[in-house]
């Protein structure tokens, strides 16, 4: 599945015009990892296209230049990741199963439901009328059937042999605020929570959410102001990764997430706080290019991160988006993730790392 992967090219395209920023001192760092205690990893779409033997080959290669784990997309599809994992394990790579979580496009089981798709503040469901991109089919949390959905999924996942965790990504609801590189595409102005972009005011939610504070959302003059409303839909969210959690560790597996930046601004942007959730690892996808920052904000996020996990078990992976990096600043992007606290990198890479920047990955163990 390349949705992903195009969703953050076109990001990107407008995010380019920063690759002229100067490069800015590491972020004063927490905690100063080893380098024997430091996991790299790496995400990565599968298919059936490919024979064994291409998958072994590439396997190998990741492991050669350093690659302790992969993330691996099969669509949530177990059947495919029951074939895939074996082969990773033999050329001794960690599995983790990545699926997309509350944004379901194209799912043929989900399709067959209107109701268990989220709607705008505006009347727009996500079943026909998507918020940004066509591939925004986000599927309601407090929806019982669609939740339940959702973690038959992730159970698929995490009963498969040689499967270390089962990784969440799209675990949110849609963009309210879209990263600012991304904004002049859509010619918008997002300096409140606009209704085509303020998610879920399903039936569903609105009717979980008046049996618990008796008041309607969709009556509200400003919903944006009201906390019990924006807390709802974070607990919603919070409570759907505590059940994901148990499921897994039910079969002996473990939790990661793919997340936003840091939790204050996840929760700015997408409803998503996930330093309070009950979860083993989480990688905050730190692409600055996207946020028009620095590269120094690498180690700040990750800093940020990292602060506010402290007393919780949670591990945090700085996640790094290598198709803008220079050789050099992937050096300094991953020294910088060390020096603020980060137990590990991962590289979203999915077939498109360049010989020279898995070189400087390698060296970067020594």
């Amino acid at each position: 599945m390349k949705l992903r992967v195009a969703f953050f090219s076109l990001l990107l395209s407008l995010a380019a015009c920063n690759t002229t920023s100067k490069r800015s001192s590491v972020v004063e760092s927490t905690t100063t990892q080893t380098t024997e205690n430091f996991k790299y990893w790496n995400w990565i779409s599968v298919g059936n296209k490919k024979t064994d033997a291409e998958f072994e080959a590439h396997f190998t290669k990741l492991k050669k230049y350093g690659i302790d784990a992969i993330l691996v997309n099969t669509g949530a599809d177990p059947l495919l990741l029951q074939r895939v994992a074996p082969i990773a394990k033999k050329v001794g790579l960690e599995v983790h199963a990545w699926m997309f979580t509350t944004n379901r496009p194209g799912d043929s089981i989900a399709l067959k439901h209107r109701d268990w798709y989220m709607v705008s503040r505006s009347g727009k469901s996500c079943f026909d009328e998507r918020p940004y991109v066509g591939y925004y089919q986000w599927l309601s949390p407090s929806h019982p059937e669609a939740r339940k959905h959702i973690l038959s999924l992730v159970e698929g996942l995490a009963k498969v042999d040689g499967v270390t965790s089962v990784h969440l990504d799209y675990i949110r609801y849609p963009d309210v605020y879209l990263p600012i590189g991304l904004l002049p595409k859509y010619n918008l102005k997002q300096e409140e929570e606009l209704p085509d972009y303020d998610f879920d005011y399903s039936d569903a939610s609105v009717e979980k959410f008046m049996k618990l504070h008796h008041k309607d959302p969709r009556k509200m003059e400003n919903p944006a102001i009201d906390i019990e409303w924006k807390n709802f839909r974070l607990n919603e969210i919070k409570s759907l990764v505590g059940e994901a959690y148990d499921i897994v560790h039910k079969h002996n597996k473990k939790l990661s997430a793919a997340v936003f930046p840091y939790p204050e601004m996840a929760d700015h942007m997408v409803r998503q706080r996930w330093d309070k959730w009950k979860i083993d690892m989480v990688l905050p996808m730190i692409y600055y290019n996207f946020y028009n920052e620095e590269l120094d904000w690498i180690g700040y996020a990750t800093k940020q991160g990292v602060t506010d996990l402290e007393g919780r078990a949670t591990e945090l992976h700085t996640g790094l988006y290598t198709p803008k990096l220079s050789n050099a600043d992937l050096k300094d992007a991953i020294q910088m993730a060390k020096d603020n606290g980060a137990k590990g990198v991962a590289f979203f890479d999915d077939y498109s790392m360049t010989e020279e920047q898995f070189e400087i990955i390698k060296a970067s163990k020594k």
